[in-house]
């Protein structure tokens, strides 16, 4: 059976979804009580989008209720790992966000945890019984909807490694190399670089794993048009979108996203579900 506990969000089959009810004390304690009958139920996925630390807390009580009603297999489907990007220590000071959340779904002793697309290797690495679901297939749903003389842009270092592996598994596009400079302090990026003389009018698509704010995009999208790319395309896994979507939207023609994160208005950008990933 599948607890989906975003109920916006049901990326697995939901002839057999558990009902329950939800709702926060006066305090702030998320509580939730399941009002399905599980006395024969031995195996339970839960799904859920974690958007802020009080999701986490639902998953929480959600599986010691689980637990509480007997059943005895827990898998968690969470596509988007919250703190994947805090993976390494910058700063003096700071923390591993990765390894406090990885820690915690350890606690839990799920026998699997499925994610999308993790921002790098120490993800898995941190999380016990980790199945990683790549992103070839998003973007080959999205390559489907564009034109064939298509070049893959990667955005940075860090997406060179999946980059390639995607265009291996697609053997139909060249890739793009790119990069830039982050202040670690400050935050702030600059020294956008396009590794080629000449894109000669071809439509570019930006692949990546996460758009927060989408600065990355927008200091690339223009150097990639002075090195005369034609329509500019983004595909990220996972949409943030912090800063919404009017700049992006001077720039790129479409942007496209998974509903790893939350659900965003079709005019905005174009939302290939998790479900249709899964089972394609």
């Amino acid at each position: 059976m599948i607890l989906n506990l975003d109920k916006e969000f049901t990326p697995l089959n939901n002839s057999n979804s558990i009902e329950y009810e939800f709702f926060t004390f006066s305090g702030g304690e998320p509580h939730i009580k399941i009002t399905s009958d599980l006395k024969t139920t031995e195996e339970v996925t839960i799904t859920i989008r974690v958007k802020s630390f009080n999701d986490i807390g639902k998953l929480l009580v959600a599986t010691n209720a689980l637990r509480n009603s007997g059943v005895k297999k827990l898998q968690l489907v969470l596509p988007y790992f919250p703190a994947a990007r805090q993976d390494r220590l910058m700063v003096s000071g700071e923390a591993l966000s990765v390894k406090v959340y990885a820690e915690i779904i350890n606690s839990q002793n799920y026998q699997s945890v499925t994610v999308l697309d993790p921002h790098s290797e120490v993800t898995p690495a941190l999380l016990n019984n980790c199945k990683v679901i790549n992103n070839h297939k998003f973007i080959e749903l999205v390559t489907n909807r564009l034109s064939k003389d298509l070049v893959l842009i990667s955005p940075d270092g860090g997406a060179l490694k999946k980059i390639y592996k995607v265009a291996s598994y697609l053997q139909n596009y060249e890739v793009v190399e790119c990069s830039k400079s982050r202040n670690v302090k400050t935050g702030k990026l600059s020294g956008f670089k396009v590794y080629t003389d000449d894109l000669k009018g071809k439509d570019c698509l930006l692949v990546d794993d996460i758009c927060d704010g989408g600065g990355t995009f927008l200091g690339l999208a223009q150097e990639l048009k002075a090195k005369n790319a034609g329509n500019l395309y983004l595909a990220v896994s996972h949409g943030i979108f912090s800063k919404g979507f009017e700049e992006l939207k001077k720039h790129f023609t479409q942007v496209f996203t998974t509903d790893s994160f939350k659900n965003f208005d079709k005019t905005d950008c174009t939302q290939i579900k998790l479900a249709e990933i899964v089972n394609n």
